[in-house]
């Protein structure tokens, strides 16, 4: 696992702190630990503060990140990226106005969240089934599209995940990354994994892939700020598997017994994505749009569930 710690300040508080929760977390334990089940003893013993709590009275809170653009990533010595703005106004709209950041490598994020190493994680991870069985996530706070960064000039007129099928050419995809997962379920044979953002453009600049797939955001990014690598993307598009659009999402992440944390993110959440003009003044220096916006109606259950047709149905629903 690779852990560097950055601090990044917060952005003024509008804090919505009771009196009441306040004043009841200065004066426990403060000691870690979750938010759900009896957190009392039997026979009236001291109670400890939930996590929320934990980190209101301590006004920090430890989020892990992947280092990927624009998402989360270090800049000059700063934490930033669209997922760490839209944290810090949440967090400090909750009253927890500093985000100190953790480097951790992609497939070790939920771990380290499990093991106290972090209190969330602010990535952007798609909300995936196997995922939320590991951890609770939060309602989706960006959407998602794919697309392939290819050689300049899209040497083999490639477009999206079908112009591998039938063919020797070779799909680089990210460990972890929810595009390793689409190659995996349409059955594509040849692909080849890296263990970064990087590491796949310098597989397509070199000539040891065809392509390389990952959110159409970040590779975009990627070519805005590598004119010289030689190498250009195909557009963003919906991969589809069994006829199916996979829609995607990703949102912040949080152990599964942390309710009262869970619960007060997501209220802060849903007054910055059900507005258009606050999410992009959020996330807009980073390339995100409208387009990014969370459909009204898309809920991280049905992400989880798995239920795409429910997921198709309420985008569908907020594009009409």
């Amino acid at each position: 696992m690779t852990q560097h710690t950055i601090r990044s300040g917060g952005t003024p508080a509008r804090r919505r702190v009771s009196l009441i929760a306040a004043v009841a977390a200065a004066g426990l334990g403060l000691a870690a630990c979750g938010d759900g089940g009896d957190t009392g003893g039997e026979g009236g013993g001291d109670e400890e503060a939930s996590t929320l709590e934990r980190l209101q009275e301590e006004g920090t809170i430890r989020v892990a990140f992947a280092g990927e653009i624009p998402y989360s990533y270090e800049e000059d010595g700063e934490l930033t990226g669209a997922t760490i703005a839209l944290d810090r106004e949440i967090f400090a709209a909750m009253g927890i106005d500093e985000v100190d950041g953790q480097l951790v490598e992609w497939d070790a994020l939920i771990p380290g969240l499990n093991a106290g190493e972090y209190d969330a994680v602010s990535a952007g991870m798609s909300i995936l089934p196997d995922r939320c069985e590991r951890a609770a996530f939060a309602e989706p706070t960006i959407m998602y599209t794919s697309t392939l960064m290819v050689p300049e000039g899209n040497p083999e007129g490639l477009s999206d995940f079908s112009s591998f099928e039938g063919n020797d050419l070779t799909l680089a995809v990210q460990s972890g990354a929810i595009e390793q997962g689409f190659a995996d379920d349409i059955g594509l044979e040849n692909t080849m994994t890296v263990n970064s953002a990087q590491d796949g453009m310098d597989a397509v600049s070199s000539g040891r892939a065809d392509a390389f797939s990952l959110t159409n955001i970040t590779l975009s990014t990627m070519v805005e700020e590598n004119p010289d690598a030689g190498v250009e993307t195909v557009g963003g598009f919906v991969a589809e598997v069994d006829g199916v659009k996979q829609i995607s999402a990703g949102s912040t992440v949080f152990r599964p017994e942390d309710t009262e944390l869970l619960e007060a993110y997501n209220e802060e959440l849903a007054t910055v994505v059900g507005d258009a003009d606050r999410f992009e003044e959020v996330v807009g220096e980073f390339g995100f749009t409208d387009a990014e916006r969370p459909p009204e109606g898309l809920t991280a259950q049905m992400l989880c569930d798995g239920d795409l047709e429910a997921a198709n149905e309420a985008a569908d629903q907020a594009d009409g």
